[in-house]
């Protein structure tokens, strides 16, 4: 299965300590972010990486996690709606400015290095990996969002999203992107899948899709079908599947 390493600091950016966890030692570097109150162990103990072991230890995949610290706040409700915002935006600037340093550190890659990292998440989880694509398509060049809930108003008991929202969501920033930043995202991809089962929405998926399309950034949305089901079980058959797809 590869090396484990496990790191925790403190961020200024979001006021607490915050785990980044790697499993394997070469390879394609993939951050998985976790499902809404997650940490950065959620996918060992849900059999992800065991699911993962053939990929990781063939040396084709690095796998990253986190911990979910927007998704617990978004879910926990104990902070006003736009503490939650607020606290989206910074969770994706500390991605930005401490996850992807230290990835790239670990992964020797030198400065300014145009090596991109995939993105990988289910549920909320899926919501981060398409939007850190969105946002920074420099550092991320794909992503594969499982069961995704993209529409993250619905979470909020606010009327409208902030600024720091609208900057977060690619629901809220992608009809109005421009210039090089839309040009460096339609050499990037999104994939989108998800069953129809219980608790699923296939909808979410196809709502951020059209979103995508209309500005010409590849994408695809794959439906398991009505008999697969919004929970673990799904999604270690799915990002197997995909990444082995991938890293081919």
């Amino acid at each position: 299965m590869g090396a484990f390493l496990k790191s925790r600091w403190y961020s200024d950016r979001l006021g607490c300590e915050i785990t980044l966890t790697r499993w394997g030692d070469l390879g394609q570097p993939v951050l998985v972010f976790p499902t809404a109150g997650g940490d950065a162990e959620e996918i060992e103990r849900w059999q992800m990486i065991r699911a993962l072991d053939p990929l990781i230890s063939d040396g084709r995949v690095k796998i990253y996690s986190c911990d979910s610290v927007a998704g617990a706040a978004w879910f926990s409700k104990e902070t006003p709606p736009e503490h939650r915002m607020y606290l989206q935006h910074q969770f994706h600037q500390w991605v930005k400015h401490e996850a992807v340093p230290a990835i790239h550190l670990d992964c020797n890659y030198p400065p300014g290095s145009d090596a991109g990292i995939w993105a990988a998440g289910a549920s909320i989880g899926a919501f981060h990996a398409a939007a850190v694509v969105c946002r920074f398509p420099d550092l991320f060049h794909k992503a594969l969002a499982m069961s995704g809930t993209f529409d993250l108003m619905r979470f909020s008991e606010a009327k409208e999203p902030t600024e720091e929202l609208r900057v977060s969501s690619p629901l809220y920033f992608v009809p109005h992107l421009e210039g090089r930043h839309l040009e460096v995202l339609r050499t990037r991809f999104i994939q989108f899948v998800t069953g129809e089962g219980r608790w699923e929405n296939i909808g979410e998926s196809w709502g951020l899709a059209n979103v995508l399309g209309a500005k010409g950034i590849p994408n695809h949305v794959d439906s398991w079908g009505p008999d697969v089901h919004h929970d673990w079980a799904t999604w270690r058959q799915m990002l197997p599947q995909y990444l082995e797809r991938w890293t081919r």
